[in-house]
């Protein structure tokens, strides 16, 4: 951490606030601060090393609005994420471990940032915040809600509904089998989420055995007839059998109406 700050720290921290800007490129600082690319540099160098720049990508770096009390400064997910998919012109909405801790499925709290995105694959650290970035389709981001940040940052996440299927969808990547089944029943049962919203998010979003595995959990749960059918339409026919937990070897009861072998050994 950078307690003291030279000349030319002092003038890039005025600059920044006086220009209200909030990233800065290689290049930015040679005219306005009368450095030469060496310098600049070094002198973005020395602040990302002291904590009071954050190095977004090589050549890219995000600047605190003020400078931070006691003279360390890290950016929220909200400004690591927004910055970085600005920069890569991309779309992203927080998911997994966040979003299940968000909307109280699980009370463990994620050391780091997990993100669907269109641009980018790959772990990334920018200041304190670690992110796993996971790109897929443009047609899979949606059904999100904009969060507003204690600092004004808005963030993108995934809706409750999204949430709940991405933890069967992606139940490997996120651990979502088969606790995923348990917070679905219970967001039914207390009327947070509706059997038609899980069943319109999956159509959109899931894939053939994620249609499959909420066809049979829903059937399971009682939902109407018709809602069902809607599901049912989207498969093909076919006689291969998935397991209801995927971990677990297919053993059990035979769900034929969604291909689904029931083996919870409940």
């Amino acid at each position: 951490m950078k307690t003291r700050l030279g000349r030319q720290e002092t003038l890039l921290l005025a600059y920044t606030q006086m220009r209200k800007l909030r990233t800065l490129r290689t290049g930015d600082l040679t005219e306005p601060l009368q450095l030469s690319r060496t310098q600049e540099r070094e002198l973005f160098r020395r602040l990302a090393r002291g904590g009071l720049i954050a190095r977004v990508r090589p050549g890219l770096f995000l600047v605190p609005p003020r400078l931070p009390l006691g003279g360390a400064w890290t950016p929220n997910e909200a400004e690591a994420l927004n910055a970085l998919m600005q920069d890569a012109k991309g779309r992203y909405q927080i998911c997994g471990a966040n979003t299940f801790n968000r909307y109280g499925f699980d009370d463990q709290i994620p050391n780091r940032v997990y993100a669907y995105n269109n641009r980018i694959s790959g772990r990334r650290k920018i200041g304190a915040v670690d992110i796993t970035l996971i790109k897929v389709a443009d047609k899979r981001l949606g059904d999100t809600v904009e969060v507003e940040m204690a600092d004004g940052e808005k963030a993108v996440y995934a809706s409750r509904v999204r949430s709940l299927v991405d933890a069967v969808y992606d139940w490997s990547r996120f651990n979502g089998i088969p606790r995923g089944y348990e917070w679905i029943r219970q967001e039914l049962k207390t009327k947070r989420v509706s059997a038609a919203a899980l069943a319109k998010c999956t159509l959109r979003y899931g894939d053939t055995g994620t249609i499959r595995r909420m066809g049979a959990l829903l059937e399971c749960e009682g939902v109407d007839a018709a809602l069902l059918r809607k599901l049912e339409r989207a498969l093909k026919a076919t006689s291969s059998l998935i397991p209801w937990i995927p971990n677990r070897p297919k053993r059990g009861t035979f769900n034929l109406r969604w291909g689904v072998v029931m083996n919870d050994q409940r």
